[in-house]
């Protein structure tokens, strides 16, 4: 792949509705992605929807600054274990192995994303996740990783439900797992399915949801703010 610079100042807000984009060929046969953030050729500091179809592989490679995922459909695997939808996984830099997908998947992927230091190793299957109130009725979450400043939920709204305008310093990152949601600051768009927002501000308004919905939420990880591969 080219020099590819997608939404690459992570300083600025970005709106991608993934499930509108074409999906783009990777080096490997049956391996497909749709661009949410890249900065960078083939190793790139990325963001991504990625699709295995049924028998897929990708070749053995290392993660030099991590990759982190979240299993949107079907089973992800590689030579550690069988990720089944909703499964959470952090590998940190350093770390390496050979995914494929026996039966086909779709995972959310971030590449390059981690400092040197950050060595914890995570995967929360859906089994394990514990759904905790937030004491606003219709919304409750569940801690997938928490480090320092930085932490990773899954968030669900009920239907007519909203997580309230608040302030979260470092920015946050969104993806509409399932459902739709809607910023209610100047009528923002509707945020369906795979779509992705990047809030680098401090203060962001409610997000509400008249069906309901289930987002993966990353907050206070925009300050550090790299533009470029490394």
């Amino acid at each position: 792949m080219q020099e590819m610079n997608v939404h690459a100042d992570r300083s600025q807000r970005a709106l991608v509705q993934a499930s509108r984009l074409p999906w783009l060929p990777s080096p490997e046969p049956g391996v497909e992605r749709r661009i949410l953030e890249r900065s960078g050729g083939e190793v790139a500091l990325a963001s991504s929807i990625v699709r295995y179809r049924a028998g897929s592989r990708f070749h053995a490679h290392t993660h030099a600054l991590g990759e982190e995922f979240l299993v949107l459909e079907g089973t992800f695997s590689d030579e550690r274990g069988h990720y089944p939808v909703g499964t959470y996984v952090r590998n940190p830099p350093g770390s390496a192995h050979a995914p494929f997908s026996e039966d086909g998947c779709v995972i959310f992927v971030k590449l390059r994303q981690m400092t040197a230091d950050d060595t914890e190793g995570v995967t929360v299957f859906r089994r394990d996740q514990l759904w905790m109130p937030t004491g606003i009725p219709g919304y409750e979450q569940v801690l997938l990783h928490r480090a320092g400043n930085v932490s990773v939920t899954l968030e669900r709204i009920g239907p007519g439900g909203e997580i309230p305008a608040h302030l979260s310093p470092g920015g946050e990152e969104i993806l509409v797992v399932s459902g739709n949601a809607r910023l209610t600051k100047d009528d923002g768009p509707l945020l369906d399915t795979w779509s992705w927002l990047r809030c680098p501000d401090e203060a962001h308004p409610a997000l509400v949801s008249d069906a309901g919905t289930l987002l993966w939420i990353k907050r206070g990880h925009l300050r550090w703010n790299p533009t470029v591969s490394v």
